[in-house]
């Protein structure tokens, strides 16, 4: 925290949790622990980069005020995540009951004997906050992970949806194997009809096979039988001549 006569800023430096093709903002906040009425304004090396609201305004005494700075999206990333960009925020006490309308760039020359207090910021990029880490299983076969519950009794939302999906990822097994075992009764049927099938039709053909030497010795005998009597016939007839 930055310690001046009349306001008090924190925090020293302006933390973005880089991302790209993002917009990301970060606040600022301002205690006026005078009894005055304190003006002030926000001044960037970068403005077209930033967006500072409010970038002026009065900080009533023995009050605070926030102010939320925004990074456009960036398209690339800087070397070595370094940004050499720097915020100003001047301050000077105006007149009680004043407010952000009465506020004019003359209140912060320095040139023309006001006392300006000034406080220099820098910007620095950190790592973007890491995804909440799923919530471990309890130790105690069949219990359901719990969720921790803050002082006020309520329960965080993230942990709710990781205890949620924990639930249901657990009885996912359950429903799966019931599928598997359906699937493998219902090819287990389909195998013996067709082993069942597969000996009908074996049956059958030993059948056929038996009917087609049966019709085969029968049509031998016939043969045998016409070649016999037609040699009976032939002779007759030779006799007779």
């Amino acid at each position: 925290m930055s310690t001046g006569e009349l306001l008090s800023i924190e925090p020293q430096e302006l933390q973005f949790p880089f991302e790209l093709r993002k917009q990301i903002s970060c606040s600022l906040n301002l205690s006026n622990k005078t009894d005055n009425y304190v003006a002030f304004k926000v001044k960037t090396t970068n403005p077209k980069k930033y967006c500072v609201r409010p970038n002026t305004g009065v900080v009533l005494p023995r009050s605070t005020c926030n102010i939320t700075v925004t990074m456009q999206a960036q398209k690339e990333a800087p070397p070595d995540m370094q940004c050499k960009d720097k915020f100003l925020l001047q301050s000077v006490v105006t007149s009680p009951g004043a407010t952000a309308k009465d506020i004019t760039p003359e209140m912060f020359n320095k040139e023309s004997g006001h006392h300006v207090e000034e406080c220099k910021l820098r910007v620095v990029y950190v790592a973007p906050p890491r995804p909440p880490s799923p919530v471990r299983e309890g130790s105690e076969e069949g219990s359901s992970p719990r969720a921790s519950v803050s002082d006020n009794g309520s329960l965080n939302a993230a942990e709710l949806s990781s205890v949620s999906r924990s639930h249901v990822e657990r009885h996912e097994p359950q429903d799966n194997s019931s599928d598997v075992r359906s699937l493998i009764s219902k090819l287990t049927e389909e195998k013996n009809s067709a082993i069942q099938q597969n000996n009908k039709l074996q049956q059958e053909l030993e059948l056929l096979r038996h009917e087609a030497k049966r019709n085969q010795g029968g049509i031998a005998f016939m043969y045998v039988f016409l070649v016999g009597l037609i040699g009976i016939i032939l002779g007759y007839l030779l006799k007779r001549t």
